[in-house]
C-alpha cells in the first residue's frame, strides 16, 4: 500500500465525538499517521511484527499497522469511549485488532513495536513519561511523538534508560479548536517523533 493512499485511508476513520481535554485527546493528523507508519514499514518494524499502540485513542496507529501487515496488534486506551470508535473504525477497515481498556501501567508483555502518540503533558505535566517507559518495559523499538519542547529532557531519559533515539522527525501538528480554553480556531505545535532503539 502506497503511503497516500493509507493516509487517505486513515483520513476517512472516525475521531473522538467527545474528547477529553484531561487526557488530551486529540486526533493523530492522518498525514502525520500516514508518515510514522510508513517511515516504521520501511525498517521492517511492522509487517510481520507485533505491534502496541498505547493510548491508542480512536485507533489510527492500530489500524494503520493492520493495513501495512502487522501480525499482531494490541491497542490499549483508558477510554471506553474511544475504544468504541476504535472498535468501529477496525471493523470498517477489516481489521483484527485486540483493543483493550486499561491504564498504561497496568498492561505487560513483550512487542517488536510500540508505536504511540502519548499525551504531551500540556495539562498535566509530564503525562508522557509513564507512556515513554511502558514502552521502553514492552517493546524493542519504539516509534513515539511527542512536544518538540520536550525534547532535550526525553533524550536524557532515554540514555538513562539503556536506549537511544536512533532517528528524530519534525512535523508541524495542526490542532483544531477543540475545548473552551483554546483561543484560535486553528493552532499549530512542533512536534517530534523518536525512533528508539537498544543501543
Amino acid at each position: 500500500m502506497k503511503q497516500r493512499v493509507l493516509e487517505i485511508r486513515l483520513q476517512g476513520l472516525e475521531g473522538f465525538a467527545n474528547p477529553k481535554a484531561k487526557l488530551e485527546q486529540y486526533a493523530t493528523p492522518a498525514k502525520i499517521a500516514a508518515d510514522i507508519l510508513y517511515t516504521a514499514h520501511a525498517f521492517g518494524d511492522i509487517e510481520s511484527k507485533s505491534i502496541i499502540d498505547l493510548g491508542c485513542g480512536t485507533g489510527v496507529f492500530s489500524i494503520g499497522a493492520c493495513l501495512l501487515g502487522a501480525l499482531e496488534i494490541v491497542g490499549l486506551d483508558i477510554d471506553a469511549e474511544a475504544l468504541d470508535a476504535a472498535r468501529r473504525n477496525a471493523e470498517k477497515a477489516g481489521c483484527d485488532i485486540n483493543f483493550q481498556c486499561s491504564k498504561v501501567d497496568d498492561i505487560s508483555g513483550k512487542y517488536d513495536t510500540c508505536i504511540m502518540n502519548p499525551p504531551f503533558g500540556s495539562q498535566t505535566k509530564h503525562a508522557d513519561i509513564p507512556f515513554l517507559d511502558k514502552a521502553m518495559e514492552l517493546a524493542d523499538v519504539i516509534y513515539s511523538l511527542h512536544n518538540a519542547e520536550t525534547m532535550d529532557f526525553l533524550r536524557t531519559k532515554i540514555v538513562k534508560n539503556d536506549r537511544i533515539v536512533q532517528m528524530e522527525r519534525k512535523y508541524k501538528m495542526e490542532i483544531k479548536h477543540t475545548f473552551d480554553f483554546h483561543t484560535k480556531d486553528m493552532a499549530f505545535f512542533d512536534v517530534t517523533m523518536m525512533r528508539i532503539v537498544r543501543p
